[in-house]
């Protein structure tokens, strides 16, 4: 398996002060996917954002993993809401300009 878009969970929890357990923690809530080779436990690149944005929620706020759910929840609802105004807002210019 290719490694190289992929971070070793503990380098990734070292570097930002917290534990594995957390990360687990986040697994198991379905928040994050987590790839084990080997015995050792991988995040995937691209969802470091959004890991990183969960870490704030928790340890700078003290947001719980069910209230970090919601606001996850509720942020992609916003953006799958601002996706659809500007789809309509686009088919809307087409019908103006005829």
């Amino acid at each position: 398996m290719n490694r190289g878009n992929m971070i070793p969970a503990n380098e990734f929890c070292a570097s930002h002060k917290i534990e594995v357990t957390f990360i687990n923690s986040l697994q198991e809530a379905g928040l994050i996917e987590i790839t084990k080779i080997s015995d050792t436990e991988y995040l995937y690149e691209s969802q470091l954002n959004e890991i990183e944005k969960i870490i704030r929620l928790y340890y700078e706020m003290d947001i719980n993993l069910e209230g970090i759910e919601t606001v996850i929840h509720l942020l992609q609802k916003i953006n799958d809401m601002q996706e659809e105004i500007t789809l309509l807002k686009n088919r809307l210019r087409l019908y103006e300009s005829i």
